[in-house]
């Protein structure tokens, strides 16, 4: 009997596994991961950084480090993950708005439970200053997180032949 237990195991973690190495074009980019404790048999807790462009602000990109449970709930995409995720968004080229957009508008979502919670990251637009907002929290069906975190983007000329700096409230609904 716990042979099979033992099969059973192996099987469920390699489809686990499986499913979670088929990538899809909206996924962040990896950009590295680091161990913050050591577990013997089983994967280690860690902390990995992102890369995600705004799909709809060109030269724009944010990076996120969130926490990832290791231990054998972590291997098999069952641990809930903790809502503490820090963020940094920066202007990498000529932002050019391709299309309007509400503030508060999600621009990335990923789960962080197997169904109760996800952590967003939404932008805005501060009119006044011509800054684009990013913030990233994490919500969850029965209770909410106060954890969040915030970057902006002040919105400038990129290089010599950009004359056209573009007003984010121009493309607020």
């Amino acid at each position: 009997m716990n042979r099979i237990r033992e099969i059973a195991t192996i099987l469920i973690a390699m489809v686990a596994m499986s499913c979670s190495a088929s990538a899809d074009p909206s996924d962040p980019d990896l950009i590295f991961r680091k161990s913050t404790t050591f577990k013997l048999l089983t994967p280690n807790d860690k902390l990995a950084v992102y890369g995600i462009d705004d799909p709809l602000v060109d030269g724009v990109a944010c990076h996120y480090t969130s926490p990832e449970k290791g231990g054998l709930s972590g291997a098999l995409g069952l641990a809930e993950q903790t809502s503490d995720i820090s963020l940094s968004c920066r202007q990498y080229g000529p932002i050019k708005f391709k299309g309007t957009f509400a503030q508060g508008d999600v621009v990335f979502s990923e789960r962080r439970s197997l169904i109760f919670k996800k952590m967003q990251i939404v932008r805005g637009c501060d009119t006044r200053r011509n800054i684009l907002v990013y913030m990233t929290y994490s919500d969850k069906l029965i209770e909410g997180s106060p954890k969040n975190s915030t970057s902006t983007v002040p919105i400038q000329p990129w290089g010599a032949g950009d004359n056209e700096t573009q007003k984010c409230a121009d493309f607020v609904r």
